[in-house]
């Protein structure tokens, strides 16, 4: 079989990763790696041994003409990036979110689907190991559930920068906050009925409009809870950063590792160390007639191997025509659950989806 000759847009820190693992993999050919910034993508092409690159988008879909483009940039550009590689006859790869809005987003879908194609949103915990683990032990807790989950970040320097560039288009409970509730919904296997949100702009140096604080809560129809909180910045408190908690009528189930240390580190934020299990079940005498339990998950990939499951998910969509509808709604309704949350914070009331 031929390989999937693959061009890769954007050469920061998804995009290498993503691009190593397209490197790493035999059915994939990169055939070209594209970026605003000369040193980002020439530094990744020597990284690899030397690939074409490009500062033009639309002149590397004509020259390179690519099976598949892998989209690793802003979010403002998603929409147009993926038209442009729907529109050269390209599956696509797409870090989340898949759009700004949620018409955007479900016209992309229709667009797919309408060109026969393949495109996998990158949301990354759905195939970690442990990740996956954690939503099967949640859903044998019983309904209703609680779940509670957070990614703040006492972001500096650079890191202060790219978060200032992503606050451009969106805030950080709507960036980050689509992976964590698209796993709520994984977790209740419910419809989500409301969804409110609190806020603060805790810094000049952002837009009048934008906050970099945001908490939001959202309803099943099951009658299942969650919240979701998401901070950047140098002003960020390191105080609980991390919290991946889900409670139920049987008991409890939180992500801990105690080596945890760094809010500013992605990569610390999806990894997991250890499930520990609660049981609530008591006996004649009121105790609890079970111990706690530890499930060790630190056998787990790093962020490049994590990237890695995620192409080899992208490559199977393509070689063996997987029915990707499910992926595709998911990926729109987490969109306009966070959507909403933005939409409760300006205008101060709960949306009813």
């Amino acid at each position: 079989m031929d390989k999937i000759k693959v061009l890769v847009v954007g050469c920061g820190h998804m995009g290498t990763s993503h691009a190593r693992a397209y490197h790493q993999l035999e059915g994939f050919e990169i055939v070209g790696l594209v970026s605003r910034k000369p040193e980002s993508r020439e530094r990744l092409s020597q990284e690899l041994g030397g690939y074409p690159t490009y500062g033009d988008y639309a002149k590397a879909l004509e020259e390179a003409k690519p099976d598949a483009v892998s989209i690793n940039t802003y979010p403002d550009t998603h929409g147009e990036y993926i038209r442009m590689a729907l529109n050269a006859n390209a599956h696509v790869f797409v870090e989340k979110p898949l759009a700004l809005t949620v018409e955007e987003a479900q016209s992309l879908v229709d667009l797919v689907q309408k060109k026969g194609k393949k495109m996998v949103v990158g949301y990354i915990l759905r195939v970690h190991p442990a990740w996956a683990k954690f939503v099967e032990v949640a859903k044998s807790l019983g309904k209703p559930l609680v779940m509670r989950m957070n990614l703040n970040q006492q972001s500096s320097g650079s890191n202060w920068y790219t978060h200032k560039q992503l606050m451009n288009s969106m805030s950080p409970i709507v960036d980050c906050g689509v992976h964590y509730v698209d796993v709520m919904c994984l977790m209740t296997e419910s419809v989500p009925v409301s969804v409110s949100a609190i806020g603060a702009r805790l810094s000049d140096e952002i837009d009048t409009e934008m906050y970099n604080y945001g908490q939001l809560q959202v309803r099943f129809q099951d009658g299942s809870v969650g919240w979701y909180e998401a901070g950047w910045g140098p002003m960020m408190s390191e105080t609980a950063f991390f919290v991946k908690d889900v409670i139920g009528p049987k008991g409890c189930v939180s992500i801990v590792d105690e080596a945890k240390g760094d809010s500013d580190s992605v990569d610390d934020h999806s990894k997991t160390g250890a499930l520990k299990l609660h049981h609530a079940a008591t006996d004649e005498n009121g105790n609890f007639a079970k111990a706690d339990e530890l499930i060790d998950t630190s056998d787990e990939p790093d962020h490049d191997g994590l990237c890695l499951l995620e192409q080899e998910y992208f490559l199977k969509a393509i070689t063996e025509d997987m029915d990707l509808d499910n992926h595709l709604r998911d990926a729109v309704n987490s969109l306009r659950i966070v959507l909403a949350a933005d939409e409760s914070f300006r205008t101060g009331k709960t949306v009813d989806l």
